[in-house]
């Protein structure tokens, strides 16, 4: 099957688009832990918390391993570059827009001093 480009970037900004997997996402930078653990840090049922790693391993986000009967959860292998990369395109435009602007507001506070002089 063949997936779109920006396949990898939607299901990653997906997966982060909920507090619950980011909060996941923070305790797994801790430290692994199993899903009983994550349901439990998170006053969730283990139904809703495999949906939610569910979610972070398709999106390369979490990686899991089952032992036994416990599945443990560690941070996955997606380094998120490509989604870093795609914030920083738009932090810059933003960043020259507002120079612009304090451009224009700066003209303007100058221009008022200016015609307040002359009344």
């Amino acid at each position: 099957m063949v997936q779109h480009p920006g396949a990898r970037l939607n299901a990653s900004f997906a997966a982060l688009s909920d507090a619950t997997r980011r909060g996941i996402l923070e305790q797994l930078g801790r430290s692994d832990a199993s899903i009983t653990d994550l349901a439990e840090k998170f006053h969730m049922t283990l139904t809703g918390m495999k949906k939610h790693v569910g979610v972070l391993e398709q999106a390369g986000l979490v990686a899991t391993m089952k032992v036994g009967r416990v599945r443990t959860c560690k941070l996955g292998p997606l380094q998120l570059e490509e989604e870093t990369a795609w914030l920083e395109r738009y932090r810059q435009l933003w960043a020259s827009r507002f120079d612009e602007l304090d451009k224009v507001v700066e003209e303007l506070k100058q221009k008022e001093k200016v015609n307040g002089r002359k009344k």
